[in-house]
């Protein structure tokens, strides 16, 4: 039996994490074809409906269900309007271990949604489901994913050398380029203090 995650959705102060639908497409079309979301992930070039549905109906479930991990739409609780994508990969059952990745919508981006959606995975993954690590990946010119990792109080561990593709750095997408990824992480004892991430479907007190 392949060990995988439930469906669920994670409630913060400002934000609901839950499964994507298939009202979330025109969304994630406009903000996964925003320049520096391109220029910093790998999501396809240019990014078209049909990709968001793609990923909605086929990619993001499977990965579900063949334990590799889970993808958040991100969602403002005053308006529900998307501002972010959120997604665990590369889960280790065995170490109890996953990498997190996120991008945050040219239109809400300075809000500090994007650390808020990371550290409520965290103490979801922490402490309702056993986690013991939380790994976050940063090319070396993504500074603003670099302060989100500092934001969480996740530790620099190192560099991979030329771990990465990029599309032309700080220039918007162009040429593809290897750069270094800074690996960051997370622990349970680097949560302070240690507040638990309810799934939005049971009784819990906000926080942040």
């Amino acid at each position: 039996m392949v060990a995988n995650f439930p469906e669920t959705a994670i409630s913060t102060d400002r934000l609901l994490l839950r499964a994507l639908e298939e009202q979330d497409a025109p969304g994630l079309t406009a903000m996964l074809s925003d320049e520096l979301v391109q220029t910093w992930t790998g999501h396809p070039w240019p990014y078209t409906r049909a990709d968001a549905e793609d990923l909605i109906g086929r990619q993001a479930p499977e990965r579900r269900a063949l334990g590799r991990g889970i993808v958040f739409a991100v969602t403002e609780h005053l308006t529900q309007r998307l501002v972010g994508l959120l997604e665990l990969d590369r889960t280790d059952w065995h170490l109890r271990a996953t990498e997190i990745r996120f991008v945050t919508a040219p239109w809400a981006r300075g809000e500090g949604y994007a650390p808020e959606a990371v550290l409520g995975t965290a103490q979801w993954l922490f402490e309702d489901r056993g986690f013991q690590r939380l790994e976050l990946r940063t090319a070396a010119g993504n500074t603003a994913a670099q302060q989100v990792a500092q934001k969480t109080g996740a530790i620099s561990e190192g560099v991979l050398r030329n771990a990465a593709i990029v599309r032309g750095g700080e220039w918007g997408p162009g040429p593809e380029e290897h750069t270094d990824l800074i690996v960051w992480s997370l622990l349970p004892e680097d949560l302070d203090p240690p507040e638990p991430a309810h799934p939005a479907d049971q009784p819990h007190a906000l926080r942040h």
